[in-house]
């Protein structure tokens, strides 16, 4: 589903990234590792589209997304990747529900085909009963459920997580990676993640590592 062939990315004279190169299959989870500072996020911001790199190919099946003009490329962010980031970025003022909602209704859909969608979501993640709550009433772990459930509402190929469970406790973080594996059976969902986390790593179906923007 991914091709990523010999991509470099540079700010000036320092290089983030050289030569990296790897695919990715549809509904594999893929871990990605290295130390800070080794090219983890921002090979993954180029992978979700928000940056572009300086050389090298990305194919997300079979389409180059860079050659998108911005409006273009935008439409087929919200449509393909979803996003799940170490701080869990919900809006404060609105409920969990409509946190979820919010990126089915920019792509299009009416406020009740979003809201069918965010629920339907919620009761996979056994958060049905946290509805109405917004997110200052919801625990770590059930707001970075809520994310995931915002990153999965479009439905998308792939879902790109930077340090998801790095902000929970041990026994929340296994919560969220096993959910993880659940929506990867029951959907086929296809993630990349990057982590610290050993545990989830080495549960991964491919470990990628990093060290000075390389592949070692």
């Amino acid at each position: 589903m991914l091709e990523v062939h010999q991509l470099t990315k540079k700010y000036g004279e320092l290089s983030i990234l050289k030569d990296v190169s790897f695919s990715v299959q549809k509904g594999s989870i893929i871990s990605i590792v290295g130390s800070s500072g080794a090219g983890k996020t921002t090979l993954l911001q180029i992978l979700g589209t928000l940056d572009k790199p300086s050389s090298g190919s990305f194919m997300f099946d079979g389409i180059n997304p860079f050659t998108l003009n911005q409006q273009q490329l935008a439409q087929f962010r919200n449509k393909n990747i979803g996003f799940v980031f170490q701080f869990h970025q919900l809006l404060p003022e609105f409920t969990a529900l409509e946190n979820i909602m919010i990126p089915a209704m920019i792509g299009g859909d009416t406020k009740k085909q979003a809201q069918q969608k965010g629920l339907s979501l919620l009761e996979q993640v056994g958060l049905t009963g946290r509805a109405s709550h917004k997110p200052n009433e919801l625990s770590g772990g059930e707001q970075q459920r809520i994310a995931v459930c915002r990153a999965l509402v479009n439905q998308p190929k792939i879902v790109l997580a930077d340090e998801p469970s790095g902000n929970l406790d041990s026994r929340n973080a296994d919560e969220l990676h096993d959910l993880f594996f659940s929506l990867r059976e029951k959907l086929a969902q296809t993630f990349i993640i990057v982590t610290h986390n050993p545990i989830l790593a080495q549960r991964a179906d491919r470990t990628i590592t990093l060290q000075d923007g390389v592949i070692v």
